[in-house]
């Protein structure tokens, strides 16, 4: 039986040959003005079919990420289902968690796409998402996270094996969820969206 961590075995052999792109990251503009270019710039992934031909596959093992099944509040929302590139995330290995080379932080070329699950099967492209390993980052010169919109990223790291696994089987990394797609009383900026479910989900 595949656990999380073995079927990301196959995602390092499928990023093997993908072009890594380290693109900049882009600071200075405000928050409204900065979403809006994240979603301008990202309308095609609203077609999954678009994000599968460039290279994005869903997450192993292809979950649709809700705060209830993480043990969180339920009414914290969701994220969805995650579609990442790993090329962009330049994935070294999954054992025994999933580590990387990322210091990709371009959101208007995303490395993550969250799409939510309709009732006709279908997905909904709701936000974007970056992610950068903490040892990559730091050894690059970095001191602190990275910085969206005058915020800093996420900071994702599990302090012990007992703590639950606030990492979902990465090494620690920081990372940024963009709901350009889809409106989050919360903030357009926060890990989960109220205003997505996967109750749909199938998988």
């Amino acid at each position: 039986m595949f656990t999380r961590s073995n079927r990301w075995v196959g995602v390092v052999v499928a990023g093997v040959g993908l072009a890594a792109l380290g693109l900049p990251f882009a600071a200075g503009a405000d928050e409204t003005g900065e979403i809006a270019a994240v979603r301008a710039a990202n309308e095609k992934y609203k077609d999954v079919n678009v994000a599968l031909a460039e290279g994005f596959i869903p997450a192993p093992p292809g979950d649709c990420v809700s705060a209830a099944a993480e043990g969180l509040p339920p009414e914290w929302g969701a994220m969805g289902i995650h579609y990442i590139h790993p090329g962009m995330l330049k994935i070294t290995g999954a054992e025994p968690r999933v580590n990387g080379e990322s210091t990709h932080t371009d959101f208007l070329k995303p490395a993550i796409l969250l799409y939510e699950p309709q009732a006709d099967g279908s997905l909904e492209l709701v936000g974007v998402e970056n992610l950068v390993f903490q040892n990559a980052w730091h050894a690059a010169g970095h001191d602190g996270p990275p910085v969206f919109a005058g915020r800093n990223w996420d900071t994702m790291a599990d302090d012990s094996q007992t703590a639950g696994d606030e990492a979902h089987n990465f090494e620690p990394h920081f990372d940024q969820h963009v709901w350009a797609f889809r409106d989050n009383p919360n903030g357009a900026l926060v890990p989960f969206n109220t205003n997505v479910t996967c109750e749909h989900h199938e998988g």
